[in-house]
């Protein structure tokens, strides 16, 4: 007898889910074509995919709709009401602190530049700046901040964490986004890792970068709208900030963007989450939602009531 309908929108989930326990069905849907089933309880959503219409799973009557992705700015917009939303915490933490460590690593080292010289067969040492013994300024102090925090510690630097509210956590003093204006000018690297949303556009914004030092190094791996685009470009033209971009506004960065010709600018094409780390932890994810949903208790990481 089936007690649970499960989509997921690839046949390479589906089979990392397999064995499932006794009574699940497992369908493929991307919500691009018709669903395959008048009735669907927990639909795992397509991974990367920003934009997408949501409208679809009204058809089905889920009663938890299963993000891949940790952000869900916007998802109100086409989700159906009377929809549970779970995000994807814990799925992607330990990928996009990789990234954001190994930006600043190769934002400090000048590896950019060193691979451009290997394309040219070019031998061309430099002294650069290290890693270690710098002030890093961690603006978020979530999941993928944690995990930065950790990945930093064998570093060597120290670790400012700012959150949207003081506290002291674990024995950690988090600061209050209130307080930028005083910590900022002490700051190496900047690393972002705040979500989206009205509350957070632009806590970097000119007068934030105008308060860091020279040769500052701002790095994000959160959102694009944390930073105030044009105020950075005019910055990074002046060569007074470095920055490490994993997100950009608007995203993707326009081909003919001057961002991608400056010095001091490294960009990657939001790749924070894409990678094999991924995909145990979504399959993880999607088993305990399942065995949660079987047992008639709540699912993990609500954050939409539609």
């Amino acid at each position: 007898m089936t007690r649970l309908i499960v989509s997921v929108p690839s046949n390479g989930l589906a089979a990392d889910l397999r064995p499932l326990p006794d009574g699940v069905e497992l369908v493929t849907w991307d919500l691009l074509s018709p669903p395959p089933t008048p009735r669907i309880d927990l639909v795992v959503l397509p991974y990367m995919a920003p934009g997408i219409d949501l409208s679809p799973v009204g058809a089905v009557q889920p009663r938890l709709v299963q993000s891949q992705s940790i952000g869900y700015e916007g998802v109100t917009a086409t989700l159906p009401t009377g929809i549970v939303f779970a995000n994807a915490a814990t799925v992607h933490e330990a990928s996009t602190a990789e990234l954001a460590v190994g930006l600043a690593l190769a934002a400090q080292r000048g590896i950019p530049g060193f691979v451009q010289a290997q394309e040219r067969r070019q031998w061309e040492p430099d002294y650069r700046q290290s890693l270690a013994d710098r002030r890093v300024l961690l603006l978020g102090y979530g999941g993928v901040g944690k995990a930065v925090a950790a990945r930093l510690a064998p570093f060597e630097v120290t670790v400012t964490p700012v959150a949207s509210r003081a506290r002291d956590e674990d024995g950690i003093r988090v600061h209050g986004v209130d307080e930028l204006p005083d910590l900022l000018p002490h700051a190496d690297i900047v690393i972002l890792t705040l979500p989206g949303g009205d509350a957070t556009r632009h806590v970097i914004d000119d007068a934030a970068l105008a308060l860091l030092p020279d040769g500052a190094l701002v790095v994000n791996v959160g959102r694009g709208p944390l930073i105030d685009t044009d105020a950075l470009l005019a910055h990074a033209e002046r060569g007074r900030i470095r920055a490490a971009l994993d997100v950009t506004d608007p995203e993707p960065l326009p081909a003919d963007h001057p961002l991608w010709a400056l010095d001091g600018v490294l960009i990657v094409p939001h790749v924070g989450g894409a990678s094999t780390a991924m995909e145990p932890r979504i399959s993880a994810l999607v088993r305990r939602q399942i065995d949660r949903m079987l047992a008639d208790t709540d699912p993990e990481n609500v954050v939409v009531r539609t």
